[in-house]
């Protein structure tokens, strides 16, 4: 079994946890003293106070936007998704941008987006002349007829 290590950076940190029994993501919380509001087309990096360590470098932590926040506020990662390599141990920080038309207010502990483990395939690199062919070829964005 792989171990997700985890580190309050913060005292009032908010260890992450699964909603359900079934949920795929981890929900990280906001570590802050007091409210951020992000207004209309903004962003502000939120601190989680925590830090991990994953089991091996075959893993990556994805950062991913919470369907509520983002389908009824419009506030989703500001990178669409982040990437904690199995390298990093400082704190985990979630730049958030708000889509929507209303600021937000974000508040001390809520949860802000959701953590998730994923395999990384870590090929090595060779470099060629040459590619197979496929039917697709060199057909660019659309080019399968999809619409």
């Amino acid at each position: 079994m792989d171990i997700l290590k985890i580190k309050k950076m913060r005292e009032n940190a908010v260890i992450p946890e699964r909603a359900t029994g079934g949920s795929a993501g981890l929900d990280l919380y906001a570590c802050i003293d007091e409210p951020v509001s992000i207004g209309s087309g903004d962003l502000k990096l939120i601190p989680t106070g925590i830090a991990i360590e994953l089991a091996n470098r075959n893993t990556v932590a994805l950062i991913f936007a919470r369907s509520g926040l983002g389908i009824k506020h419009g506030i989703a990662p500001s990178n669409a998704v982040g990437v904690v390599d199995s390298d990093y141990r400082g704190e985990i920080c979630v730049g958030l941008t708000n889509h929507g038309k209303e600021t937000f207010v974000i508040e001390p502990k809520m949860r802000i987006a959701q953590l998730i483990l994923m395999p990384v395939i870590i090929p090595e690199i060779e470099v060629t002349e040459e590619l197979s062919d496929t039917v697709r070829g060199e057909g660019g964005f659309g080019s399968t007829g999809v619409k």
